[in-house]
């Protein structure tokens, strides 16, 4: 026997935007279920960099407090090597005003924690676990809710009725391909490796500085307590890295960064090494009636830059802060669709220009280095008048930081 439940507004995707969009429409009163097909937030390479604009959300929410208080590490500058062993600084935080002057690393898992945590104070929030949704409910051409099925154990399907369905389930979103909803995608030159390394005393470091060795490119970020790396090869290249064993993988880490030479054996195997498909796509359109894909179930976004999570925050403010006031103001059903097209028009051009400049780095970073011509330096006129022209660094680095059109907390989701 199928269960049916109802809420205002289900949210199907328990990651930043799902969680922080069921925190404000819950702090605006309205009746909000975050649906999270995964038992835990416990899962390691997921986007953990919380740029300065998700910094400032947070404490126009109060809870800024609870936010500095989770381990975390910073990085306060972005910049590229030269041939010769130097490097060239891009983006200069120490030029933005504080608190908002880097960029922190956080473990996802703990963010989220916090965030539901907090989530759970107010009285028409609430969030359910180990629960995938798998099709919409869709009656005379309006969405008007999600089948939902348990992950494992006897539990029955679920009917989850609601006004307005949010897709916040990622870039293989089930819902985007049940409303028919099909992004074009942008060729993406490379796929990411993600493993943890130890951390040794003297490696404290607070920039971001790619490496580059021949056609290997590897990015490295501190964390507390280990390095989160990243090894970028030319797409597809997967089967044959693996094919290569541990030990060549160890060498080819090495080769690139010397520093971790001396930690690469705790790399067991491969089974250490996670790869991630990078993708890049966008919706021309992200809404129908009763629904509305956000994050990356609306645009895809490559690992460069490290970007993903804010802009599907941002995505998830401007969610609430259009969605909210025609809820509350008794806008139901067909009618709910202009306010979905609002988020549409207004979180668009962020995602373009975004997407835009990740594809200018494959082009002049990545498929370079894969053809082996970074050797004379970083090949970008960006870079040289950063490196010449100092108030530009400024400029990179709040762009890095606060991305185009950042959104504010609205009014009534705000706390001392």
């Amino acid at each position: 026997m199928v269960q049916v439940s109802r809420t205002t507004v289900a949210v199907v995707g328990g990651g930043p935007a799902g969680v922080v969009l069921g925190l404000l429409l819950a702090r605006a009163g309205i009746a909000v279920r975050v649906v999270e097909r995964h038992d835990d937030f416990n899962r390691d390479f997921r986007g953990d960099t919380v740029h300065a604009s998700t910094i400032r959300l947070l404490d126009e929410l109060g809870l800024g407090d609870r936010f500095r208080r989770i381990p975390q590490s910073r990085l306060d500058d972005f910049s590229l090597p030269r041939a010769d062993g130097t490097t060239v600084r891009l983006g200069d935080f120490s030029r933005l005003r504080p608190p908002y002057d880097h960029v922190a690393m956080v473990p996802q898992w703990d963010l989220l924690a916090m965030l539901v945590d907090a989530a759970r104070e107010e009285p028409t929030f609430d969030i359910v676990m180990g629960r995938s949704a798998t099709d919409l409910i869709v009656e005379d051409g309006l969405v008007t809710g999600v089948h939902l099925h348990p992950r494992h154990g006897p539990d029955e399907p679920e009917e989850l009725r609601a006004e307005v369905v949010i897709a916040c389930d990622g870039r293989g979103s089930v819902l985007r391909a049940a409303a028919g909803l099909r992004p074009p995608s942008f060729p993406v030159p490379f796929d990411t490796w993600w493993f943890r390394l130890p951390k040794r005393a003297g490696d404290a470091e607070t920039a971001l500085v790619p490496a580059f060795q021949g056609t290997d490119v590897v990015l490295s970020f501190p964390r507390p307590d280990y390095h989160q790396v990243a090894y970028f090869a030319p797409k597809g290249s997967d089967a044959a890295l693996r094919a290569e064993g541990i030990a060549a993988f160890r060498a080819r880490i090495a080769r690139v960064r010397p520093s971790f030479a001396d930690r690469m054996d705790s790399l067991a195997s491969m089974d250490d090494v996670h790869v991630l498909d990078v993708r890049t796509d966008r919706l021309r359109r992200w809404w129908r009636p009763g629904l509305l894909c956000i994050g990356d179930a609306a645009h895809a976004m490559s690992p460069a830059g490290g970007v993903g999570i804010n802009l599907a925050v941002q995505d998830a403010v401007a969610t609430a802060a259009i969605l909210a006031p025609a809820i509350t103001g008794g806008v139901r059903g067909r009618a709910l669709s202009h306010a979905l097209a609002a988020v549409q028009r207004r979180r668009m051009p962020p995602a373009v220009i975004v997407q835009g400049a990740q594809r200018f780095l494959h082009r002049v970073v990545f498929e370079r280095a894969f053809a082996g011509r970074l050797q004379d330096g970083p090949p970008m006129l960006p870079a040289l008048l950063a490196e010449h022209v100092p108030p530009v660094r400024g400029l990179y680095a709040r762009g890095i930081a606060f991305g185009p059109l950042p959104e504010h907390a609205p009014a009534w989701a705000r706390r001392p």
